[in-house]
């Protein structure tokens, strides 16, 4: 007979790899390239042309205004802390970067192409392929997104820099890699496996903290709502 907790343990083992593995963060991590001045051919670039840098976890995206300027949307922690310019306009460091999309904010700014790639090579129009969508006339992308310029809201899964290309080039908000993360919620949802986990540790937890409101009812609520929406 099997173990019910070795079984759970191994479910979230298993649900944990699989997130880990996915694209979740749109957003520019300083030093995911490995020559941060490499020259790029800017040259190559036209404005309103998405630019695409890819890393090691996530994908981030800006839309090239020309003059060596790219659009893009960045968390910044330092956003809510000072209105001093001359410090947000620096690049945004990952102590900066981390709490910003904790907190949830963000601005749309304006940053040269080596600061914007850091390093990492640039896909153009990568996401005309990708979501086989018609782009809009490339001076409109680009007028697009110098009007959303300033401060805006963030959110990994509703409003990331994927949101703001596409919604630049194609006239509607989309991320493909946040209905990924969507698809994948809803597999863990479905899956049987999730409720007999959840119970498992919501026994656990009533256990070693006893029978306190503030544990038994998520401890019952939660397996109960994972079993009706599960298939």
């Amino acid at each position: 007979m099997k173990n019910p907790m070795l079984e759970a343990v191994s479910l979230l083992l298993e649900k944990l790899l699989l997130i880990s593995n996915i694209k979740l963060f749109s957003v520019s991590t300083p030093g995911g390239g490995t020559e941060k001045n490499r020259p790029y051919e800017i040259s190559s670039f036209l404005r309103g042309d998405v630019l695409e840098v890819s890393r090691t976890h996530f994908t981030h995206y800006g839309i090239y205004l020309g003059n060596n300027r790219v659009a893009h949307l960045m968390p910044d922690i330092l956003l809510a802390l000072t209105n001093d310019e001359g410090r947000t306009q620096k690049v945004v460091s990952n102590k900066r970067l981390i709490p910003g999309v904790i907190c949830k904010v963000a601005s749309i700014r304006v940053d040269t192409v080596e600061d914007f790639a850091y390093g990492a090579d640039i896909l153009v129009n990568h996401l005309d392929e990708t979501l086989k969508k018609k782009s809009l006339l490339n001076e409109v992308v680009a007028c697009r997104a110098e009007q959303q310029l300033g401060m805006t809201p963030y959110s990994l899964l509703w409003n990331n820099c994927e949101h703001f290309a596409t919604y630049c080039r194609y006239g509607a908000p989309i991320s493909p890699q946040a209905e990924k993360f969507h698809e994948t919620v809803k597999t863990i949802i479905r899956d049987q496996r999730s409720c007999l986990a959840s119970a498992v540790l919501g026994l656990l937890s009533i256990v070693y903290t006893g029978l306190a409101s503030y544990m038994t009812l998520p401890a019952i609520c939660i397996p109960f709502c994972l079993w009706m929406m599960s298939g």
